[in-house]
């Protein structure tokens, strides 16, 4: 079927508008994720989105967009997968929720190690939940209470640990926030130098394996050294890279084995699920097999229900037996030959760019003077929706095929017409409303 958008002076967004009032008067900030608030988005945006089928997404008043957030990078086979929901629903008409373990927990437990080889994992329902028991898990190990974040990777929890350390701090005692400190990703000095300064003090560093930027220099086993060298342990955070770089991850990419490893978002297409793993001497202080002191690790009520096992069971066979990273790569490359052309033919090289591993794809917006600007952010948001685009990130997923990204680069052509214009008229010229705003900010 031709996807055929809705034309920009078709679109209405009358009923998203009514429902976006009444949001606000139920729900702080209007919805229950800060990514998918309205600040994030232009006024002329959709605000609710109704149903989804692969790539394509239909909001409340029947406006038809190709997705390119893929719910935060969570679902990468496509949305309402179909042997993904048969999976679940299977397992729903057996229960979902017991009073002791299931079979399934083992199993999928089971496979799951096989892909990423670590010796033990636990299962929880986000990413904030298994991220979080990773620096207690270090705490425990090595006694010592100072966390080390990369600074230049944007999230690793909603817990106190990491907001603390960010400008939204409010309500975070500050004896908690002087518990974290930080590095900087391809800059082995500052982890030497963080090392020097608190000297038996660092339980861990936590950082993403890549983000848009790759590591040079061997960066990820030296800092693996670098902790083992000083007693701390090495975690990687693989919630977005897991199953996207890689199925086993980006330690899979990269041949590093990291102490302990968080993973989530794509490998439950959606559904909620994530898990921590790692080394069994370390996972095992969980547990009851060691006559140490306890660690209340991980004890969910809902962290191994069977739907979202068996989703993950489904998801990862797809991966075995099908292309599915080859083709996030593959579409990926794709988008950005089509951007880039649109780019250098409106002359904005610099102004507007692609960057990141084509199976995580992110864009950057720059003002006349090639200042981050989230003016221009805005601008180019709101011109691809109107031409049926919605597209906070570039993340492709298994659904996108070779005519949603003809259609899009057809469209990011035309917006970025437009860019060029605003940058030569001024933005306030084009933008209709209010710039975009970052997530983590000191004041609304």
């Amino acid at each position: 079927m031709t996807f055929t958008p809705t034309k920009a002076s078709q679109q209405s967004f009358t009923e998203s508008k009514r429902l976006q009032k009444k949001s606000h008067d139920l729900i702080p900030g209007g919805a229950h994720t800060y990514a998918k608030g309205d600040d994030q988005y232009p006024i002329m945006a959709p605000g609710f989105l109704s149903h989804g089928k692969g790539c394509h997404v239909w909001d409340v008043d029947g406006n038809e967009f190709i997705e390119y957030g893929m719910g935060l990078r969570a679902v990468t086979l496509g949305h309402a997968y179909e042997p993904v929901v048969e999976s679940a629903y299977r397992q729903m008409l057996q229960g979902i929720n017991f009073t002791r373990p299931a079979p399934i927990e083992v199993e999928c437990a089971e496979q799951f190690l096989s892909l990423i080889g670590a010796d033990m994992v636990k299962f929880a329902k986000n990413g904030s939940d298994v991220t979080t028991a990773a620096i207690k898990l270090a705490r425990a190990y090595t006694g010592r209470d100072l966390v080390g974040i990369c600074a230049d990777h944007p999230f690793f929890s909603t817990d106190d640990w990491f907001i603390g350390s960010t400008s939204m701090s409010a309500g975070i005692p500050t004896a908690i926030q002087n518990l974290t400190v930080k590095f900087h990703y391809n800059n082995l000095a500052s982890v030497q130098a963080l090392f020097a300064q608190y000297p038996g003090q660092i339980a861990c560093l936590i950082m993403e394996a890549e983000t848009a930027v790759p590591p040079i220099d061997d960066f990820l086993h030296q800092v693996q050294q670098l902790c083992h060298r000083h007693g701390a342990i090495f975690i990687l955070d693989e919630i977005i890279t897991g199953f996207r770089w890689h199925v086993g991850g980006a330690q899979k990419v990269y041949q590093i084995t990291p102490d302990l490893c968080t993973f989530g978002k794509a490998m439950g297409n959606g559904f909620s699920i994530s898990a921590l793993a790692g080394k069994r001497e370390i996972m095992e202080l969980g547990g009851l097999q060691h006559d140490k002191e306890r660690v209340f690790l991980l004890s969910t009520t809902f962290g191994a229900e069977h739907h979202s096992l068996a989703v993950a069971l489904e998801v990862m066979r797809i991966y075995q037996q099908e292309s599915v990273v080859e083709h996030l790569y593959c579409q990926g490359e794709r988008l950005t030959r089509g951007l880039n052309q649109a780019v250098s033919a409106h002359q904005l090289e610099g102004y507007f760019g692609v960057i990141g591993k084509p199976c995580n794809l992110v864009y950057f917006t720059c003002d006349p003077n090639k200042e981050r600007s989230q003016a221009f952010r805005a601008l180019f948001l709101q011109e691809m929706i109107k031409r049926g685009v919605i597209m906070p990130s570039l993340v492709v997923s298994y659904s996108h095929t070779d005519a949603d990204i003809d259609q899009t680069v057809e469209a990011i052509a035309e917006a970025l017409a437009v860019y060029r214009k605003a940058l030569e008229d001024g933005v306030e010229h084009y933008l209709i409303g209010r710039p975009v705003k970052p997530v983590f900010r000191k004041f609304n």
